[in-house]
C-alpha cells in the first residue's frame, strides 16, 4: 500500500516539492555563477523575449501569476539588473518591462539550464505513474471548474 499523506498536509507537501525543485535549480544557477538568477525569473525572461517589453499587466497574463506576484517578481529582477522599468509610449501611466542587456547576454547560460532542466523533468517523469506536469494540470482545471473552497463548504454541510 502506498504511503498517503493526510488531507490536511497536501498543502505542505506541494509547497515542500516546489521547495526541493526550486531549490536544486537555484543552486545549479549559483555553482554556474548567476547567484542572482530565481528560477522565478525563467517565466517572465521567456515572455519578454517572445512578446518584447509589457506592461506588468500583460506580463502577469503571459505568465500566468498574479499582477502582485508579477510585479514582485519584476523588482527583483530589475535589482538584479535583469529587466528596466520604462514609461509606455503609449500611456504615461503604465510601465513597461523590458530585458536589460545584462540579462541577454546571461542568455545563452539560461538557456542552457532550461535545457537541462526540461531533459531533468523529463528523467524524473519517467519514474512518476504519470508526469507530474500533466498532474498539476489536471488539478489546476479541476480546481478551476469547482474551486476547492466550495468542495471544502460542500464537505463540511455533509458533515
Amino acid at each position: 500500500m502506498k504511503n498517503h499523506p493526510e488531507t490536511a498536509a497536501i498543502g505542505t507537501l506541494l509547497r515542500h516539492v516546489l521547495e526541493l525543485l526550486d531549490g536544486d535549480v537555484a543552486a545549479f544557477y549559483e555553482e554556474r555563477g548567476l547567484a542572482e538568477y530565481r528560477p522565478r525569473f525563467s517565466p517572465v525572461v521567456r515572455a519578454l523575449l517572445a512578446e518584447g517589453p509589457l506592461p506588468v499587466r500583460d506580463l502577469a497574463a503571459a505568465v500566468g501569476v498574479t499582477h502582485s506576484a508579477a510585479s514582485q517578481t519584476a523588482a527583483q529582477m530589475a535589482r538584479a539588473g535583469l529587466v528596466t522599468h520604462t514609461p509606455d509610449p503609449r500611456d504615461a501611466r503604465r510601465r513597461l518591462v523590458g530585458l536589460t542587456p545584462k540579462a541577454r547576454t546571461l542568455l545563452p547560460q539560461i538557456e542552457a539550464e532550461w535545457a537541462a532542466t526540461t531533459s531533468a523533468m523529463a528523467e524524473l517523469d519517467a519514474e512518476l505513474t504519470m508526469p507530474l506536469g500533466e498532474l498539476l494540470v489536471e488539478v489546476a482545471d479541476a480546481v478551476r471548474r469547482r474551486p476547492f473552497r466550495d468542495r471544502i463548504a460542500a464537505a463540511q454541510q455533509r458533515r
